[in-house]
C-alpha cells in the first residue's frame, strides 16, 4: 500500500487524553485536564433546552447563526474598545481550537514565521506546523509573583518573515494576565514589524483582582488583531464546541473562505443556546458570580498545594495554577506517572506546554486544573497531604 501523508507523522497523542486514561485506570483525582467536572448553571441548561425545542435544526450560515453573531458583539463591546459588525466581522466556530486552525489556514503561506510564546497551550505548534508555518519561540520567565515576557527577547525574535504573532491572555498554563502597558508594548512591535497578533482570550471572564484588556482595543491594533472566545470556557460547557472570531471584515472573508469546505458551519440549535446565555447572564449576574465560584477554588487549591511544600504562581486568571515541585524532583514528568500511580493525583507536567526543541527549559512543576467541585479539590487536597508526608 501507498504512504499517508507525511503532514501528521510527526504529531504526538495529546498528554491530556494520556493523563485522562491514566487517572481514570488508577482512580486518582484528576486535576490534570481542564475541564469542569459539574454541571452548568440552570439558566445554561433551560437555554439549552429551549434551543433544541426550536425549529433551529438545519444549516446556518457558514459564518455563524445571526442570534448569536449579534449577541456577541453586544457582549464583547466592552473589552474589545468598540462594537464589531455581527455580519462581517463575528465568525462562529466549532470549538476556538477549530477558530484557531481556520485563522490560521487563512493567514499564513508557507515559511511564514509565528511568534509563539511558552510555556503554550499544546495545539499552538501542531496549528502552525499544519498550516505550513515556522514557530519562533519566545520565552514567559517565571517571576517571584508571575510571568514576564522580555521585549527585548520578543523584538529580537520579529524579523520580515514574521507574519504572525500567539498572544493567549489569560494565559494557559501560567494564569498571567497581559497589563494594558505590556500589550502596548506588543501593538508597538506588531505594528513595527508589521505582523498579525491572533489574541487567545477564551479565559477572558476569568480574571482576578485585575482587568482584562482586548489588544483590539489599542490604538490601530483593530484591523490586525484576531480575537478568539468560547462558550465552553464562558459557561463551563466544553462538550458544545462552539468558538468564535472578531476580526476585520477582510480577515473575516478569508477565514471564512475555507470554512465553506471544511467544517461549513457549527451546530445551530447550540449556536441558538449560547445566543440565550449570552442575552440572560446579567439577569442572572452571572459572570460575578461566575468569577466568585472560581477564586474561592483556586485560593483553596493554592493553600493545598503550599502546604504541600509547592511554590505556587498565583494566577491572575484562567483556572490553573502552576507549581514548583523542585522540593519533590528534578523530573516533572516521570514524577507525575509516580504520583498518579501511588498518591491517586493526576497533574500535567509543565514539559508539555513547550515544543520539543525547548522542552528542556520547563520548570520542573505541575500544571492544576482548578475547574472542579469542592468535593474534588478536597479530595485532591488529601492526596497532597500524602505526597508531603511521604
Amino acid at each position: 500500500m501507498k504512504d499517508y501523508a507525511l503532514r501528521n507523522s510527526s504529531f504526538l497523542p495529546s498528554a491530556f487524553g494520556e493523563m485522562t486514561l491514566l487517572a481514570a485506570q488508577y482512580s486518582a483525582v484528576n486535576l490534570g485536564q481542564g475541564f469542569p467536572d459539574f454541571a452548568p448553571p440552570d439558566f445554561v441548561l433551560q437555554a439549552a433546552k429551549e434551543a433544541f425545542a426550536s425549529n433551529l435544526h438545519q444549516y446556518a450560515p457558514p459564518r455563524g447563526h445571526g442570534r448569536l453573531q449579534q449577541a456577541l458583539g453586544r457582549t464583547l463591546e466592552p473589552s474589545l474598545g468598540f462594537c464589531p459588525d455581527p455580519t462581517l466581522e463575528v465568525t462562529i466556530h466549532c470549538g476556538a481550537t477549530q477558530a484557531l486552525h481556520a485563522t490560521m489556514q487563512a493567514l499564513l503561506e508557507p515559511d511564514d514565521e509565528v511568534i509563539v510564546l511558552e510555556p503554550q497551550f499544546d495545539t499552538y505548534t501542531p496549528q502552525v506546523l499544519l498550516a505550513g508555518g515556522v514557530p519562533v519561540y519566545v520565552p514567559l520567565h517565571p517571576k517571584e509573583a508571575t510571568w514576564e515576557l522580555d521585549f527585548q527577547e520578543l523584538r529580537a525574535a520579529c524579523s520580515s518573515h514574521t507574519k504572525l504573532m500567539l498572544l493567549n491572555t489569560p494565559h494557559n498554563p501560567t494564569g498571567k494576565v497581559f497589563t494594558r502597558s505590556e500589550l502596548a508594548q506588543i501593538a508597538k512591535i506588531a505594528l513595527e514589524f508589521d505582523f498579525y497578533v491572533i489574541s487567545d482570550e477564551v479565559y477572558d471572564r476569568l480574571v482576578y483582582g485585575v482587568d482584562h484588556v482586548s489588544i483590539a482595543s489599542l490604538p490601530e491594533m483593530r484591523e490586525r488583531t484576531i480575537t478568539i472566545g468560547s462558550a465552553g470556557k464562558m459557561f463551563s460547557v466544553t462538550g458544545w464546541r462552539i468558538g468564535w472570531t472578531v476580526s476585520s471584515a477582510a480577515i473575516a472573508s478569508a477565514i471564512r473562505a475555507g470554512l465553506q469546505w471544511t467544517t461549513f458551519a457549527a451546530a445551530t440549535p447550540v449556536q441558538e443556546a449560547v445566543a440565550l446565555c449570552l442575552e440572560r447572564m446579567k439577569n442572572e449576574n452571572y459572570e460575578q458570580d461566575f468569577r466568585s465560584s472560581f477564586l474561592a477554588k483556586r485560593d483553596f487549591l493554592a493553600s493545598a498545594l503550599e502546604g504541600a511544600g509547592f511554590k505556587v504562581w498565583h494566577p491572575q486568571g484562567a483556572y490553573y495554577i502552576v507549581a514548583d515541585a523542585s522540593r519533590f524532583t528534578d523530573n516533572a514528568t516521570e514524577f507525575s506517572k509516580r504520583i498518579i500511580a501511588e498518591f491517586k493525583l493526576a497533574a500535567m507536567p509543565m514539559s508539555v506546554f513547550y515544543s520539543a526543541a525547548t522542552r528542556e527549559t520547563a520548570i520542573p512543576g505541575f500544571r492544576f486544573a482548578f475547574c472542579k467541585t469542592q468535593k474534588t479539590l478536597e479530595a485532591a487536597a488529601q492526596k497532597l497531604e500524602l505526597l508531603n508526608l511521604s
